[in-house]
């Protein structure tokens, strides 16, 4: 977690963006609010859970789960 850095893509094991690195806070990413979605989902933070990191790769963040399957792992607040 300490490669991962403000403004850093976070992408799917499938090269899928999924959204912007804001900060990390504790064991999880912070996404920025404009990678929030739609809907009901708009104007909210999402963060997703360290566990889900298989590593960094220069700029980006890469998660061990496909995009479609990561999104729905998200925590809203």
């Amino acid at each position: 977690m300490q490669n991962i850095a403000e403004h850093m893509e976070v992408i799917g094991a499938d090269g899928v963006h999924i959204g912007t690195v804001d900060k990390v806070e504790g064991h999880r990413i912070k996404l920025t609010r404009k990678d929030s979605g739609e809907g009901s989902h708009k104007g909210h933070h999402h963060f997703i859970d360290k566990g889900l990191v298989a590593g960094v790769e220069g700029n980006k963040v890469r998660l061990s789960a496909k995009a479609d399957v990561a999104v729905t792992m998200e925590e809203e607040k």
